[in-house]
């Protein structure tokens, strides 16, 4: 049923009543003519299109002005909301009805109407499109990828029970445990309260020091394949063949969309067996997949919100910028940058705009921790205004309470208040990084809402039918 409220009073309008003027009154209802203003509108309007009703019209969403509002809350639920902005519990329609006066003069206050009218709120037809579109799945190949991998799972635990001289559970972190450190004996074990750790970060410490150590690495990496990528996509493929994810919009708390049932936005690319999972991923006969996505984004916003003019000059003249970058870090012309220079430069690149340390970058990069901070230093005295950017944002955040996007999109930051030093430093980072990754999120949801428009004012049979952060996905006719 769909609950109406219009100040004066409540109705609920039952779906499953049969009969043509129920079905005018709802098209009626949902069309342009009349405005109206819901919770969750996307939602609902992939309700409304899966029973071929229209979903024009609406003006408000309660759950999405809330989250603009605050980003970092764990729910957005209109008793909570309603308790939060009416100061009493409401629920339905009439919470609905009563918040929307409260939440838009609110978004006007903080300077984020832009942000909601042409951004969020048009997203939400986007979004329920392509939830509706879905992507198109080779069934017949995953299954036979699934069997593969499963040949080579059992290939790796034989030899892991070979080395060990018995079989026990892989699984088990407490047999293996066991196994690795009081029978095999590898130097440098962490025990814990629980028993031995076997995490990977203390695994890929151990590699050299027995064989085993790798084939147990192999087995989880494979395991970890098999159950949330083959498994888990065969369970969810819809009889049309296709995979329906569901879009979240209010769970980041940089702006941008998650993914989930199933989550198709953390497919693996880096491995070759992460790669074979996305040719699994097809566009049906007669049609293919047009994929275009953003080149550093997030570095050219680091470029444009620093305002770092040799970071500027870089993207302006089209250089290779992490190729730049080394040649700036290890004082070398562009043209002798090897490319382990280059790869070294592109690691302190991403990691400064998550204001990585030295430490975790000399784990990202291998080289030792003093080494990593001659890096940082180095690309730090080179790119002045990056380097006054980071310190003047955290600064102002710690001044202003919050971080907000070149939109307007903002984050509080409570936690540069902490007396506790890893509270305040992770403050820190995010204080870094929000206004880049945020105004990156922003400027892909404004693409998708434009593509979608010009691909119905041009007729065109193109659809979106995924984003994965910097990339969007369409799927087109061959011609």
């Amino acid at each position: 049923g769909i609950q109406i409220c219009d100040g004066k009073q409540t109705l609920t309008v039952r779906w499953n009543k049969a009969g043509e003027d129920y079905s005018a009154f709802l098209r009626e209802l949902f069309s342009g003519n009349i405005k109206k203003v819901s919770h969750d509108v996307k939602d609902l309007m992939g309700l409304l299109l899966r029973e071929e009703l229209p979903a024009e019209g609406f003006v408000f969403d309660t759950a999405l002005a809330a989250y603009l509002l605050e980003a970092t809350e764990s729910s957005y639920s209109l008793p909570r909301i309603s308790r939060k902005y009416l100061g009493r519990q409401l629920d339905g329609a009439e919470a609905v009805f009563r918040l929307y006066p409260v939440l838009d003069a609110k978004l006007t206050e903080l300077d984020m109407r832009e942000l909601f009218y042409r951004i969020e709120l048009p997203l939400c037809r986007v979004l329920a499109d392509m939830e509706i579109a879905g992507f198109a799945v080779d069934k017949k190949a995953l299954y036979e990828f699934g069997e593969n991998l499963n040949y080579h799972i059992e290939q790796l635990q034989k030899s892991i029970w070979q080395h060990a001289g018995e079989e026990f559970n892989i699984n088990s972190p407490k047999q293996l445990g066991t196994v690795l450190f009081e029978k095999l004996r590898p130097p440098s074990g962490r025990k814990t309260k629980t028993g031995w750790s076997t995490t990977v970060d203390v695994l890929e410490k151990l590699r050299d020091r027995h064989p085993i150590i790798d084939e147990i690495l192999s087995y989880r990496q494979l395991t970890k394949l098999k159950s949330t990528y083959t498994d888990g996509l065969l369970k969810v493929i819809s009889p049309d063949g296709r995979i329906h994810t569901n879009f979240q919009m209010t769970v980041t708390a940089t702006g941008r969309l998650s993914s989930t049932e199933p989550n198709l936005q953390n497919i693996p690319i880096r491995t070759q067996l992460g790669g074979e999972i996305r040719k699994m991923f097809v566009a049906p006969p007669g049609k293919v997949l047009v994929d275009a996505d953003y080149s550093q984004i997030e570095l050219r916003l680091l470029a444009h919100i620093s305002g770092d003019e040799t970071m500027r000059k870089a993207f302006l003249n089209n250089e290779d910028i992490h190729a730049v970058t080394a040649s700036q870090v290890f004082g070398v012309p562009p043209e002798q940058v090897t490319p382990l220079q280059r790869s070294r430069a592109k690691a302190v690149n991403f990691g400064i705009v998550y204001g990585i340390s030295d430490f975790s970058l000399a784990q990202d990069i291998g080289v030792t921790r003093s080494e990593a901070r001659a890096y940082i230093d180095a690309y730090l005295s080179k790119y002045h205004g990056v380097r006054d950017y980071m310190k003047n944002i955290v600064e102002q955040a710690k001044r202003d309470g919050f971080v907000s996007t070149l939109f307007g999109r903002r984050r509080a930051l409570p936690e540069l208040k902490s007396s506790n030093y890893n509270i305040r430093s992770f403050g820190e980072r995010v204080a870094l990084n929000m206004p880049i990754q945020g105004t990156a999120a922003d400027i892909m949801k404004l693409a998708m809402v434009n593509v979608r428009r010009r691909l119905k004012e041009e007729g065109l049979q193109a659809r979106l039918i995924l984003q994965v952060h910097d990339e969007l996905i369409a799927e087109c006719p061959e011609d």
